[in-house]
């Protein structure tokens, strides 16, 4: 049985999850509104360098669903939005839908013109505040869509305007307004994703006080060839290049006063991170310092590889505190060397705190009849009509993710088939 044509799913969240559900369903034969809250879609993907399982730049699989996109016209995606309001029932929800002023309309050529004009900068969200950009900007190189934005918190407005006169497009509208309108739609997938865990709340591991300690997802930017480095891998501080450096694990993960809960991907992604600091500097020393390491299933292989690399140490310790040496600006790591029934006071280059998975929805609760786990994430058995997938149901790496997405697009289509 073919699934009717006007049949409508709207899709929360525009990560790899949100894609994969997207294109999957739309190639199903139902229309599908995507709605995302970046100015960008691809999500917490878009900002790594490297994943797995195959250790490719994240835009080899992006890139394949933006033109899955573009070319199926049974899509319509927002970004800048977010969903407002939820009512109604399976077959014949109602959806506010608001979204901000882009400041930019469909004619911008991304030439660059007006970032070369405007005189305001503004912190990076994209690199975690390494760097700076104009207050109108490009989220990053290979963004979707490929448009400029303008961020009205930093952006003087008329009183500036200087962009205006420096486009000659006329693609920068500074008279835009926020806007809300309502979808119909038979069926919901939420792919809402995760946040990096706050790494100021453990104030023993010295993020934001220790100038060269920085999370793992920083670290992703630091390695990347479009990152505030250009993809040096250099400590904050003072640009020196990272001779030797240690990896903290379960930075909030499995600890009742943060997260209870293992966030699965954080040791991967700390064996793929040392590889990065070896392939760019083959004399560099790496030390992890874990509590249990895990390399589930088929990255067992990858973990033995790292294992044997004679310049990577792992020690079986909890880090209790890293404070800094203020004569070098190196982080001094305490740690309980369990193996060895010692305590370890050691100096490092740069420390990478593998910071944990916190759901979106542990901070920002979704409209509508939604159902949650105790820790923030949507459970996996939702009301008629509503379905969740990704990160936003546990902890997941990007290939789980994909099949999740796919498995949660197989479902949806099922009701939209059976009626309910």
């Amino acid at each position: 049985m073919a699934i009717a044509p006007d049949k409508t799913v709207l899709v929360v969240g525009g990560g790899i999850s949100g894609l994969t559900a997207t294109v999957e369903t739309a190639e199903a034969g139902t229309k599908v509104v995507l709605v995302e809250k970046n100015p960008y879609l691809g999500g917490r993907v878009a900002q790594l360098y490297r994943y797995f399982p195959k250790l490719c730049p994240p835009y080899c699989g992006l890139e394949i669903n933006f033109r899955r996109i573009k070319q199926n016209p049974a899509i319509t995606f927002y970004t800048l939005a977010e969903v407002d309001n939820i009512s109604g029932s399976a077959g014949n929800f109602s959806v506010t839908i608001k979204q901000k002023p882009r400041y930019v309309n469909e004619k911008c050529t991304a030439c660059g013109e007006c970032v070369e004009a405007c005189p305001v900068e503004r912190p990076n969200e994209f690199n975690f505040g390494m760097d700076n950009t104009k207050a109108i900007y490009l989220p990053h190189e290979l963004a979707f869509p490929m448009r400029y934005v303008i961020d009205d918190s930093y952006c003087k407005g008329k009183e500036c305007a200087k962009c205006v006169e420096a486009c000659k497009y006329g693609a920068i509208d500074l008279d835009m307004k926020e806007k809300t309108f309502e979808v119909n739609v038979e069926a919901i997938i939420f792919a809402t994703g995760w946040n990096p865990y706050d790494a100021t709340k453990m104030d023993n591991l010295g993020f934001g006080k220790v100038r060269n300690v920085i999370t793992n997802m920083m670290m992703e930017r630091l390695a990347a060839p479009n990152g505030p480095t250009k993809g040096k891998i250099v400590r904050p501080s003072d640009g020196k290049e990272v001779q030797k450096i240690a990896f903290v694990q379960c930075a909030g993960s499995r600890d009742e006063n943060h997260l209870n809960y293992c966030s699965a991907i954080c040791c991967m992604a700390s064996l793929k991170q040392a590889t990065y600091i070896r392939e760019q500097n083959p004399d560099a020393e790496v030390t992890i310092f874990y509590i249990d390491l895990r390399a589930p299933g088929k990255y067992e292989d990858f973990y033995r590889k790292v294992e044997a690399d004679e310049k990577i140490k792992m020690i079986k310790g909890k880090v209790a505190k890293i404070e800094e040496d203020p004569s070098t600006g190196d982080p001094v790591v305490t740690v309980e060397d369990v193996a060895n029934l010692k305590k370890i006071v050691e100096s490092f280059d740069m420390v990478v705190l593998a910071t944990g998975m916190e759901p979106q929805t542990r901070r920002n609760k979704l409209p509508g009849n939604v159902e949650y786990e105790e820790n923030g994430f949507l459970k996996v058995d939702q009301p008629d009509g509503v379905f969740a997938t990704g990160v936003a149901t546990r902890p997941l790496d990007v290939n789980t993710s994909n099949q999740d997405a796919t498995a949660k697009a197989i479902k949806c289509i099922q009701t939209l088939v059976g009626g309910k």
